[in-house]
């Protein structure tokens, strides 16, 4: 017995070294492409503050990513599902090109005012990056699988300084109600090294603070040691979080598909893209939801930070970043998502804390958290997120918040290439699919034969 002990954690070391060895050198260089990424970003946005007129060359920006991916993006413009679907399943491989593609036509994205994000360039500069050194490695399938998602995890905690959030992320996100953990321990050092090689090389992140609470009385304090008036408020919001991130995964699909149907060139896509958000920003008058939407270009803008403060947020100020957002992602523009979900989340917090008489930097923080976690599936990763962002004081509301979100954004989200592994709610729609893109085709075929089936009902009963 004591023998097979020995050998058992002699073998767990040898593991241990090995991974450590194989995702140090990984996670160094994903770091510091995150690093020269998030330094370029924050030069191209505060370029934009001070030469207003880059907004109206939105359009040819556009046509310029448009042509780049054309003659040697090819299949990287897939982006994270192209990542998803290799992991899911071996193909032709993650193309090196990927990251250098990705980070220069976010950089250019950004520096014409497009609504977009960066954690969508971070993922796949961490699986260009990862698929590279593993081929170079030599390493077969399955080390291959572990190394891509360590490679997710470092350029997620990267970019926005969460080391795990971005480990638990890189292993929720593959499929919607499972997390494997055979990728765990790489996945988790690959992303406290990236995290650290961002911050070795003095690129610093936004920090957000919830204001401490007020002490009152609430209902049945005696036998509780929760308030669960505040609970009852955090349900409802939250429910309202899950409904927005479905609504954010809708347009975005919707906006790429009828855009598709309405030119039959592809490339007057994003000069259509460019030219709408050109038209709102005039007629709204103001650049607060253009770019990441962290940093004011004006004294009073809307942003993320503000959004935690009484007044810091325009009653429709989430419903206007999710409209600049889907169209600038929906026609071609690159980025990510999340970004622009913290500002939606947090916004749409502020709003809400007003309606419901509840701490508005709370509230910002919980919608912060969890319209991403609704949008991506990914509840687990998001409620950590709002520890490491936060702090640990209202964790418990933040788990409520984000798996509320994700229950009610239903079978819905970002990343097309997620498998469902356990549904949400257990209906022939959902059983045995594939991924998120087959099962909404499915649903939609079951409405349209349930729609025919009530027609021909209808008629036969009249005659």
């Amino acid at each position: 017995m004591a023998e097979n002990t020995t050998k058992e954690h002699y073998a767990l070391l040898k593991h241990l070294i090995r991974w450590i060895l194989l995702v140090l050198p990984i996670a160094i260089a994903i770091g510091s492409l995150v690093a020269l990424f998030l330094w370029l970003l924050n030069a191209a946005i505060h370029f934009r503050f001070t030469h207003n007129w880059l907004l109206y060359l939105l359009p040819i920006a556009g046509l310029i990513i448009h042509f780049i991916y054309q003659s040697v993006g090819k299949s990287s413009e897939k982006g994270n599902n192209l990542i998803l679907e290799e992991l899911h399943q071996e193909g032709e491989g993650i193309p090196k090109r990927m990251a250098p593609i990705i980070l220069i036509t976010t950089v250019i994205t950004h520096l014409f005012g497009g609504s977009s994000g960066r954690e969508g360039t971070a993922v796949q500069i961490g699986g260009s990056i990862a698929a590279m050194f593993g081929k170079w490695f030599k390493l077969n399938r399955l080390d291959m699988r572990v190394i891509i998602i360590a490679g997710i995890a470092a350029g997620f905690g990267a970019v926005f300084g969460t080391p795990l959030t971005g480990a638990v992320f890189a292993m929720e996100v593959l499929t919607v109600g499972r997390v494997k953990y055979d990728a765990l321990l790489p996945a988790l050092v690959a992303a406290i090294i990236g995290d650290l090689t961002v911050a070795a090389w003095h690129v610093e992140h936004t920090h957000y603070y919830i204001d401490p609470l007020p002490v009152t009385p609430f209902f049945m304090a005696s036998y509780f040691h929760i308030n669960l008036v505040l609970v009852g408020k955090v349900l409802f919001a939250s429910a309202i979080f899950g409904l927005t991130s479905y609504l954010f995964s809708k347009l975005v699909h919707e906006v790429k598909a009828v855009s598709l149907k309405l030119f039959k060139h592809h490339w007057m896509i994003p000069i259509f893209g460019g030219l709408v958000i050109i038209g709102f920003t005039f007629l709204l008058g103001k650049p607060d939801y253009l770019s990441l939407g962290v940093e004011p270009e004006h004294v009073g803008a809307i942003t993320i930070s503000s959004a935690f403060h009484q007044g810091g947020a325009y009653t429709w100020s989430w419903l206007w970043k999710i409209i600049y957002t889907t169209i600038t992602l929906g026609t071609g523009f690159k980025g990510g998502e999340v970004t622009p979900l913290f500002y939606i989340g947090a916004t749409l917090g502020n709003t809400l804390s007003g309606f419901l008489n509840a701490p508005v930097s709370l509230f910002a923080a919980l919608g912060f958290i969890a319209v991403f976690a609704g949008a991506t599936n990914t509840p687990l990763a998001c409620t950590f997120m709002g520890v490491e962002l936060f702090g640990g004081d209202h964790v418990l509301l933040f788990g409520i918040a984000c798996f509320t979100a994700y229950f009610f954004s239903g079978h819905s989200g970002i990343y097309t290439s997620q498998k469902i592994a356990v549904p949400k709610v257990f209906d022939e729609y959902f059983t045995d699919e594939a991924s998120l893109a087959n099962a909404m085709k499915r649903r939609g075929y079951l409405h349209q034969k349930l729609r025919k089936y009530r027609f021909n009902f209808k008629h036969k009963a009249e005659d």
